[in-house]
Formats: C-alpha cells, sequence, structure tokens
C-alpha cells in the first residue's frame, strides 16, 4: 500500500485532546510490506480515568499506576513514526492525541497520515457507515479486544489485508496517495471534498446528520476558513465537539466581504443554526425612547426591537440586546450624569429620589433643578447613543466588485433595512419594486450599512445613485 507505514491505536481518558492523556498506544511498523518494529504499552494519564472509559475498555485506574509515562517510551514511538506514515482509523483522533503528548514531551511530531475510515469510505462509497464495528460486520472480521490499542490496531491490519487482496496493490496504493494530500485535520466523516469549495469570499454553512444546520459563518476565503475550523479542533473543546458532528458543508459566494455579512447575518436568522448564539439574538433587542418633552413622566420608555420604528430611528438611543443591559446602562449613565431616577422610571414614590440622598441627583425630584435643564442635560448624556435617521430621501445602493472572481453585486438598503443583493439589472429591478411597508429594524444590518454608508466607506465598495441606470 505505501513503502512505509505505521498502524497505531490509542486508548484514552476522553475525546478532548488538549484537557484528556493517552492510557495506552500499540503501534507497528510496516516497511515494504513487511512488519520491521512493534510498540505495546499501557501508559499512565497522570489522571483519573472515567467509569465510563474504563468500562469500554477495561482499563482502570489500578492497571496504569505502574505503568510508563507518556514521555518515557515518546522516544521509542518517535522513532517508528521517523519516514514513516501514520495510519490510524480516524486518524484525526489519534494524530490529535499525539500532537499534544509529544508536544509535553519536548518532542514535535511532524508526519503524514492516512486514515482508514477515509479509505473505507472511498472504497464503498454506497456504504453510509465506515467505524470499526461496521467494518467487522461488512467483512466478516472479529477480535476479542475491541478497544484496546493492539486489538484494534490488528483488526485494521487484517481489513488493510483483506483489501489489498480484493482490490489489488495498484488500486490501494493509488487510494493511499490520494488520501495522503488531504490534511489530517478534517473529521473522517466529512462526505464533502473541500477541494471542491473555492476560496473567495461567501458563506458556508456546517450540517450534520439531520437537515438543521450546526453553524454558519462567513469569510473572504472559505475554504482556508472552513480548513481553519478542522485545524483549531484539536486546541480547542468547542470547535472539537462541532467538528465531530458536522457531515457535510454547504455554501453561497459572494462579490465580497461585505456580501458576505449580510447573508451570513440574514441566513442566520432564518436558519437558527445551533452554534450561532450571537447573530441569533434578535427577540430581545431594545432601545430607548426619549419623551418629547421635559414634562412628561417618565422621560424614557423602553421600546422592544418589533416596535423601533425605521422611519424615525433619531427619536432612540441604544440599541441593547437585553433589557437587563439597557436598565444597567441606564443606572451607570444616571449616576455618572447626576440625574434623577425619579424621572427616568428607575424608581418611584414621592419626594426625593435614593439616588438625591447619596448625592448622584441634581435635585430636579425636589424642586433643586428644573426640568428643562434636567431634559437638556439627558439628551446631551444619551447623544452618544442615538440611533442615526436615515440621511438619505430613497434607497441606496452599495456596488461591491471582486476583480480576482469576476462578480460584482450590488447591496440595496433602505432607512437602515437591507432589502437584498442583485447580480444583474432584472434582480435589481426586482428588489426596488417590493412593498417596504414592514421594513423590520436589525441591529446587524443597521451596524453594517452604518460602517459601509457613513463611517468608515471601504475599499471595492461605492455607493451608487439608484434613479440612474446601473451597470452591473
Amino acid at each position: 500500500m505505501l513503502p512505509s507505514y505505521v498502524l497505531l491505536d490509542l486508548e484514552t481518558t476522553g475525546g478532548n485532546a488538549s484537557r484528556d492523556r493517552v492510557t495506552e498506544v500499540a503501534a507497528v511498523r510496516f516497511d515494504a510490506g513487511i512488519e520491521t518494529a512493534r510498540l505495546e504499552s499501557l501508559i499512565n494519564p497522570q489522571q483519573s480515568i472515567p467509569s465510563f472509559i474504563t468500562q469500554l475498555t477495561g482499563i482502570d485506574n489500578s492497571a496504569v499506576q505502574q505503568a510508563p509515562l507518556f514521555e518515557e517510551i515518546a522516544p521509542r514511538l518517535m522513532d517508528m513514526l521517523t519516514g514513516s506514515v501514520l495510519v490510524a482509523h480516524n486518524v484525526r483522533f489519534d494524530h490529535s492525541f499525539l500532537l499534544h503528548e509529544f508536544e509535553r514531551a519536548g518532542l514535535p511530531l511532524r508526519c503524514q497520515t492516512l486514515c482508514t475510515v477515509r479509505l473505507s469510505r472511498r472504497l464503498y462509497p454506497e456504504h453510509r457507515h465506515h467505524g470499526l464495528d461496521a467494518i467487522m460486520q461488512r467483512h466478516g472480521l472479529s477480535t476479542l479486544s475491541r478497544h484496546r490499542a493492539m486489538g484494534d490496531v490488528e483488526l485494521v491490519q487484517s481489513w488493510l489485508a483483506l483489501m489489498l487482496a480484493q482490490w489489488g496493490g495498484e488500486v490501494m496504493q493509488a487510494h493511499a496517495k490520494a488520501l495522503l494530500q488531504t490534511s489530517a485535520a478534517l473529521p473522517p466523516h466529512l462526505q464533502t471534498d473541500l477541494k471542491t469549495i473555492p476560496d473567495s469570499p461567501g458563506v458556508y454553512i456546517f450540517y450534520g446528520e439531520s437537515e438543521h444546520p450546526l453553524y454558519i459563518g462567513k469569510s473572504v476565503k472559505l475554504r482556508s476558513r472552513i480548513l481553519s475550523h478542522f485545524q483549531a479542533s484539536s486546541r480547542e473543546a468547542r470547535e472539537m465537539r462541532m467538528a465531530q458532528e458536522i457531515r457535510r458543508i454547504e455554501w453561497q459566494p459572494s462579490a465580497g466581504e461585505l456580501g458576505a455579512l449580510l447573508l451570513e447575518s440574514r441566513l442566520v436568522k432564518r436558519l437558527q443554526p445551533l452554534h450561532n448564539r450571537q447573530l441569533r439574538r434578535e427577540r430581545s433587542l431594545c432601545a430607548w425612547h426619549l419623551a418629547p418633552s421635559s414634562a412628561q413622566s417618565p422621560l424614557l420608555t423602553l421600546v422592544r426591537g418589533k416596535e423601533l420604528d425605521v422611519q424615525n430611528l433619531g427619536l432612540f438611543y441604544g440599541p441593547y440586546r437585553t433589557r437587563q443591559q439597557a436598565l444597567q446602562h441606564l443606572r451607570t449613565m444616571a449616576d455618572s450624569h447626576q440625574l434623577c431616577h425619579h424621572a427616568l422610571g428607575l424608581s418611584s414614590g414621592k419626594g426625593p429620589c435614593f439616588a438625591y440622598q447619596i448625592k448622584r441627583c441634581k435635585g430636579l425630584c425636589c424642586g433643586e433643578e428644573s426640568p428643562e435643564r434636567h431634559y437638556l442635560r439627558l439628551q446631551l448624556a444619551l447623544s452618544s447613543g442615538q440611533l442615526h435617521a436615515w440621511p438619505f430621501t430613497g434607497a441606496v445602493g452599495l456596488r461591491e466588485f471582486s476583480a480576482d472572481h469576476d462578480k460584482s453585486e450590488i447591496h440595496v438598503f433602505d432607512r437602515w433595512c437591507h432589502l437584498g443583493s442583485a447580480s444583474n439589472a432584472s434582480e435589481l429591478d426586482e428588489i426596488l419594486g417590493q412593498s417596504r411597508q414592514n421594513l423590520a429594524f436589525d441591529l446587524d444590518t443597521y451596524r453594517l450599512a452604518l460602517r459601509y454608508l457613513i463611517t468608515a466607506p471601504q475599499p471595492g465598495v461605492e455607493r451608487i445613485d439608484l434613479s440612474r441606470p446601473t451597470p452591473l
């Protein structure tokens, strides 16, 4: 199959390579198809072995108490791996543990890897499952030492011998060479070939077994960003959990970063992926509305997201993700500017507010400050958080063009709302002709529009007049 390779399997205290440790290692090296070295040893993980691991493997704390530390067998294992290909069933798991264990031992690991799960998937694409239990059942293999390191190594060795006899040396070698070009970081159950994903701007969607997405992300380099998720999974528990769930990846291209950001925001809110907590939070969005005169009480009213009028955003201050966040900010602002808690609706009752009693109110509540002066100071205090009124008479377009990927889009905004993105004239006409009676405020879109239209125009994006014919 390969000139030189090491069949390896590890047993561990858990599934997190950065936190858990190795409890057993088995490795067999083959050169020119002949076994040349063998290593089998329990390992003292220097941490307790969970009971469910003991039930699975039969390895308990007493069994490893006198076993060597990984650093003691590391030089011998490194010698076996030098100049050879690391082969394992779900090699990503074993490789990530070896990286951490060798790093602790002060020995950097550098070797090519080959995953026999992927090899099985290539040889038998019609089958859905390619774990060792499925392979045993499918090919009539058996072992008395399942879930022990050497038992699983010898099981994979038997399967490879069976495949070599069935498919022949040339076919097996061709598949092995093809798999050597892929990354060890990729999960073996991933059904999508990353080479088919462009390294251009767009949005990617991770799916597990179901049709409900796990995660939606964006990047100006899709393939590189997707690969970085899997590379980080050996170091970060959250990325590892998600990588274990991913089965397929879908993607949608865009002209550039703005298009990717808008598409990501829209898809996250519509599809509600499991791991996108930040962009999903819109239901509790709120902002403060200032009373039109100093005589009204209370001076501030908390308005929910659905009640935010996009035609009169200049009357609102914030916004905030939650009611608690809005109240906390108001209390902090009131104390720092010595504003009256009674007038702001933070407290109620007759006589001086509590803030006045501790000298954090200038006395509106007891006649020491005029309502007009207090109202003016409140406006000044709120000014930094005032939402921007729409500064244009109608819809505005942001034309984004990517010379590298020959793609152009016009993103249409009206009253800070994203109406849609067009890549041709008919799509643009359809967007401009749609009804705008029920435009809803969206914080992420507002911030993007503000950034690209007002505060910091970006290279590759230009504002265009939609009242004139627009080339795409």
